[in-house]
């Protein structure tokens, strides 16, 4: 499950926060996930609440914003909104899809005392 390792590294950005701004905790953490990020976020819950405990996140809610994936159609040139990665163009049905958006992870907010 390598939303454990994600969700250390999100501890790891949270306390390099902390040392920066001087803050003692975190109350919420708000992350935005990319439809096309292969990131689960129920497990990313799941391995919040164990890789935060006894951490300045402790007891913290983590919030997710989920973002769509966005594509680039090469055969009808225009942008679209896909839901995951090899499913046809919902313009034009073609497959000749590149990939724009939604492959991103990052921490969009923290709100911290």
């Amino acid at each position: 499950m390598h939303e454990m390792a994600l969700c250390e590294g999100i501890i790891e950005i949270i306390q390099e926060e902390s040392r920066k701004r001087a803050f003692a905790r975190v109350n919420v953490v708000c992350l935005e996930i990319g439809a096309l990020s292969h990131v689960a976020p129920e497990a990313m819950k799941f391995c919040f609440e164990a890789v935060a405990a006894r951490t300045i996140a402790q007891g913290a809610k983590l919030e997710i914003v989920e973002m769509p994936g966005a594509a680039w159609c090469m055969a009808c040139s225009k942008g679209v909104e896909i839901k995951q990665r090899y499913e046809p163009c919902p313009s034009c049905g073609s497959y000749q899809l590149q990939a724009t958006g939604g492959e991103e992870m990052r921490v969009r907010e923290l709100e911290v005392d």
